[in-house]
Parts: structure tokens; sequence; C-alpha cells
């Protein structure tokens, strides 16, 4: 945006009075509620919430799409994606999918979605642009989530009902491989330079590793008992797991392929946030009410946070200063500073809330010439507030 603008502002130089003044940037969280078929609109500076929008039933993910003013959210009981529009703070568009979706993901340059339908046994490709499904394509039984590899070239989806793995090239939309994986994979983690998947087996308290650039299984690792979350460090060198039936948490050297530690977490782990330097490991236990920050160098935990029932969903603020946490038990998201032991506030979303999307929204601020007439001033900008997963070498656990 600021590149944009430049030149305009050499050229009015000379005239500096009647530039307008630079845009404020504001946050605001968007919360996906699966009892209440909305999505709760949370201003991040006030600390309240603003609006509510009606979706579909039983909305899910909820992801902001890349380069875009867009909220994309999954109603996996009417079988659509909603978009939202971010300044307008309402749906703009209806998108059918296949039979029950749960997930989205984009390509890097946010010009396609991918969305696993778990009773269609599709994946439906969506053209972001036009709003519309561009091509379904068939995978495997009942998959669960489809995640797109870094570098964009390919589509990960993990095949429950028959344990199974499908790899999509991104350039034909064709499957290219259907690889045999654990049992019941489900959860996908992709490192950052696009060399391996990791999959969840909760049918069999193992995570897969599968090549990706050959295309094959490398090794099936043991782990807790119902693995649920992965997250991968953002050197791509250690992936740790939350093992959601054993409380714990099983952390892998991504080189090696090897289980190297097993650590307690509090009772049932069900995700897992990495600060964005990797130094903190953020695990929401849906169990003990409490959010751990582990230290990931020493592997002990700093802080026990309380918070709401049942914590699952977190995010981050665009500033990765402030953790979000949505609670699917009470109804409400934690606002919690990093370093803080508390959190800072506890605001009210609808049932069951699932998912978080953060947007960044240029706001300009109120007209000063006379003739100006208040609420007319034009939309605003969305700055894409998400972190970009870095395609740097793995360094953590690297031989």
């Amino acid at each position: 945006m600021l590149a944009l603008l430049g030149p305009a502002v050499l050229l009015l130089g000379s005239c500096a009075a009647a530039n307008p003044p630079a845009l404020r940037q504001h946050a605001y969280a968007f919360v996906s509620n699966g009892g209440s078929h909305s999505v709760t609109v949370i201003d991040l500076e006030a600390l309240k919430a603003v609006a509510t929008i009606e979706v579909g039933r039983g909305p899910t993910d909820i992801r902001l799409r890349p380069h875009s003013a867009e909220i994309y959210v999954v109603s996996t009981d009417s079988h659509e994606v909603e978009v939202i529009d971010a300044r307008q703070r309402r749906v703009v568009g209806r998108i059918p999918v296949g039979l029950r979706p749960f997930f989205v993901d984009f390509s890097p340059d946010g010009r396609r979605a991918y969305v696993a339908n778990s009773a269609s046994n599709t994946v439906s490709v969506i053209d972001c642009e036009r709003r519309r499904v561009e091509a379904t394509i068939a995978v495997g039984l009942a998959p669960g989530m489809a995640r797109v590899s870094p570098d964009g070239r390919l589509v990960v989806v993990a095949n429950r009902g028959d344990s199974s793995v499908s790899l999509i090239a991104t350039d034909s939309l064709r499957v290219v491989a259907t690889i045999p994986v654990a049992d019941s994979p489900e959860a996908v983690a992709i490192l950052p330079d696009s060399s391996k998947a990791f999959l969840t087996a909760s049918g069999a308290r193992q995570v897969s590793a599968v090549d990706l650039l050959h295309r094959q299984l490398l090794a099936n690792l043991p782990v807790g008992e119902t693995p649920v979350a992965l997250a991968v460090k953002p050197d791509g060198g250690e992936l740790f797991v939350a093992n959601f039936g054993s409380h714990t948490l099983t952390v892998i050297n991504t080189w090696r392929n090897e289980v190297t530690e097993t650590l307690e977490a509090g009772r049932q782990p069900a995700q897992l946030l990495f600060t964005r330097d990797g130094s903190e490991l953020c695990v929401a236990n849906f169990g003990s009410n409490q959010v751990f920050l582990l230290d990931t160098e020493t592997r002990r935990v700093k802080q026990a946070i309380p918070v709401g029932h049942q914590p699952e969903a977190m995010a981050w603020s665009p500033d990765g200063r402030t953790l979000l946490v949505a609670h699917a038990g009470s109804g409400d998201l934690a606002v919690i500073p990093l370093g803080s032991p508390t959190m800072a506030a506890l605001i009210p979303t609808g049932l069951s809330p699932r998912g978080i999307a953060v947007a960044v929204v240029a706001e300009g601020p109120a007209p000063r010439s006379a003739g100006a007439v208040p609420g007319k001033n034009p939309a605003a900008p969305v700055l894409e507030s998400t972190a970009r997963r870095p395609a740097g070498r793995r360094l953590s656990g690297q031989p």
C-alpha cells in the first residue's frame, strides 16, 4: 500500500496540506460459531464484539484469503463456503461445494481455494476471483483436511476412510499419487521447504511422514493416544504433536524422521501454535481449561494460564504479541498479552466457537473538508495479517 502511495506523495510534495492523512490500521478477529451458525466480529483494540454475521449451518474452519479483504467460512452442515467482506462485515458470496466440508486452504497467491468434502470423497477447487467451483477432484474415502504446500505445487489430502493421502498437482488439478499411510489420517502439516508432509493417525497412535518429492511413505512414527494436532517449528526442524488421549506432546525430528521426546502437557491438549520466532509453543488444554506456554529450548512450561471452558482454536494478533483463544464450551474468546500470566479480556462470541481469522483493516480518519458527508468515506482495503510460512532451510534438529 505504501509503495502505491509513494509516487503520489512525491508529486504532491509541495502541496502537503492537500494530502489525505495516512490510513490507520485496525485489527479485527472473525470467530466462526459452530453452534449458532454465525461469525462474531471482535474489535481487537476496543476488545469487544462489534458485529454478528449470519452464515450457513455448522460453520467450522474460517480463514483469511491471502492478499484480499475476504474471509472464507466453511459451513459443514450447509455444504457451502461463505465469503465475507471484512470491510463491510457481510456475506458477499456463497459457494456450494461437496457434502460435509470442514476445512479450506488457499494457494499462496490467493487465487484458488481447496475444500475437502468428507461425505463426497472429493476436493472442490474454488476460483476465488469468480467465487465458483472450477473443478471437482475425486480422492480417497472420507477426506477431512486438504493443505496446500508452501511452494503451491501440491495439495495434500488426508483420506480418513481408506487410510491414504492423495497428492493433487495444482498445475493440472489431477491426483498424481495416492499413498497408503497409518490408520485414519486427519491433521496435516507440511514443512516450510515443501519436502515432507506429516499426518496424524488417530486410529494407530502414529504420525506418518511422507516424502512429497518422491511421493512415498517414509515412516510411521509412534506417538501418544489420539494425536489431534500438529505444529511445525518455524525453521522446520521439529514437529510437535498434541496427543489428546494421553495428555502429552510428542517431539519429532523432521530431518531424521525420529521421535526424540515425549513431554507432559495439560489435560487433553487440543491445539498448538508457535510464537513467530519459535521460542515458545502455546498449548490449548481442552480438558483443564488452561493454555500452556512451553519453552521450546528447555522443554519446560513457562506459564500455565487459566482460560475459559474447553479452549481449542488459537490465533495471534497481527503483531504477534497477543494470543487469542476460542473456548468451545463457554462461548467466548480470551485475549492474552504475550508474557502475561492472565487474560486481558474475555469476550462473548456465539455458541461453540470453532475457528479464528484475523484481518487488519486500513481505515481512514474522518473527513476534514467542510463539504464532507459523514459515513460516505470509501471502504478501506484490508491488509493480510497472517505471517507467511517461511521457505528457509531447516535448522533445529538438523544434523
